[in-house]
């Protein structure tokens, strides 16, 4: 591993840009009066109700555990839930916040390592910067917002990404955020393609692990949710057609005006899932861990059932490989600078709307088609998806000329 560079101008850009992002996160949707930083925690109550089911011997899964709102995830991960339930609403939803934040400095140092940069105290400090001016992106924001433990989970993965075959514990991430969400799971189809077999059985290990310990404590709970319940994504949101779900899915039900046949989601799906491991697998070869699992995991968004913006936190990698190349070229600076532009939690106002709408994918369809803004994720996903093939056959085909250029040599 190489130590970065942290020079003064690359200090100053991403001071500005933290200042900047925090700025507008306080001033233009800090005001807003439901959908603020710091007064909502709507899942993290969510998550409380559901560690006091589980303690109070309620069923988990047969009603709504606060409000209209379901508990989604697995048994298991209602029993991790229990420590929000010994404290006090207000007290765990800013220790929560501060704890989101810590781990998402975490998640930027991580990235850091997968590109090749040893853990520094100035990696550190330009990691705050990079974390810090990711704040105003929609994904991290209603994460923040909402309390959610999508950092969380993405930290785990990435813990595994970086030790890969090195660890022999590389993989009880993985699995132990897939025996909490399920969405994980998605990642050992990834380390399997790299053959990376260890940590496949550590990762399959460590979430079996996960499920026995969920029959052992809440066998009900286990049995009600593992014998379907898990697979009725209408639990998880209100309506596939609504723009907050950044599937694919969705973006077929919103185009088309109704709900996709399940076969037609899968042949689109099926495809992309093959074309983005096959190039994630191109791009760990050439030494691009970092954008081989970021595509991994802003895949598995896209071909999730529902998919809320909140789960698309696999941006923040994304703006640490952009700032990356950056550092080399200040064009590159142009690009993420756009990706903030396009993700940016923008509040805007329209008329006969009591709050207001947050995410230029919620700009009424009377103002703007469908097919277009209220897509809009998913159509950023399918940029990236065809620049990443573009970029691995562009940088094959060069591996191939020097290949050859040397067999050349050495038959000379």
């Amino acid at each position: 591993m190489t130590r970065l560079t942290v020079s003064r101008s690359l200090v100053a850009v991403l001071a500005v840009w933290a200042a900047v992002s925090v700025a507008l996160a306080l001033t233009t949707v800090g005001p807003t009066d439901n959908w603020g930083l710091f007064d909502g925690g709507g899942d993290l109550d969510v998550y409380r109700k559901g560690a006091w089911h589980v303690m109070s011997g309620v069923p988990l899964y047969e009603l709504p555990v606060d409000k209209k709102l379901f508990y989604t995830y697995t048994p298991f991960s209602a029993l991790l839930f229990i420590p929000l339930d010994l404290l006090p609403s207000v007290s765990d939803r800013h220790l929560f916040l501060a704890a989101n934040l810590v781990v998402l400095t975490a998640v930027v140092v991580q990235c850091w390592r997968l590109v090749g940069y040893r853990v520094s105290v100035r990696l550190v400090g330009v990691s705050v910067l990079l974390a810090l001016g990711c704040v105003f992106l929609e994904p991290v924001r209603t994460t923040l917002f909402f309390g959610q433990i999508n950092l969380i989970l993405m930290l785990l993965v990435l813990a595994d990404a970086v030790g890969g075959t090195r660890s022999r514990v590389a993989g009880v991430g993985t699995g132990v955020a897939a025996g909490i969400k399920l969405t994980p799971l998605f990642f050992v189809l990834y380390f399997a393609v790299l053959r990376q077999w260890r940590v496949v059985a550590v990762a399959v290990s460590a979430f079996v692990t996960t499920l026995v310990i969920g029959f052992v404590l809440l066998p009900q709970d286990s049995r009600t949710y593992w014998g379907g319940t898990f697979l009725r994504s209408e639990r998880i949101g209100d309506t596939l057609i609504h723009p907050s779900n950044q599937s694919l899915r969705g973006a077929m039900a919103r185009i088309s005006g109704d709900y996709p046949p399940t076969w037609l989601w899968l042949a689109l799906a099926v495809p992309i899932v093959a074309a983005s491991l096959w190039t994630a697998l191109r791009l760990y070869r050439f030494g691009d861990r970092l954008l081989a699992v970021t595509l991994v995991g802003l895949t598995s968004a896209v071909v999730s059932p529902f998919s809320w913006t909140h789960h698309w936190v696999w941006v923040v990698p994304l703006i640490v490989w952009l700032v990356h190349r950056a550092l080399n070229s200040w064009t590159w600076w142009l690009v993420p600078a756009g990706l903030f532009v396009a993700m940016g939690a923008w509040p805007h106002w329209f008329r006969g709307l009591r709050d207001p709408r947050i995410g230029f994918y919620l700009f009424p369809d009377t103002y703007v088609p469908d097919v277009m803004l209220r897509n809009s994720y998913v159509w950023l996903y399918a940029i990236l998806l065809v620049a990443c093939v573009a970029y691995t056959l562009r940088v094959g085909r060069r591996a191939n000329v020097v290949d050859g250029q040397n067999l050349s040599v050495l038959s000379a």
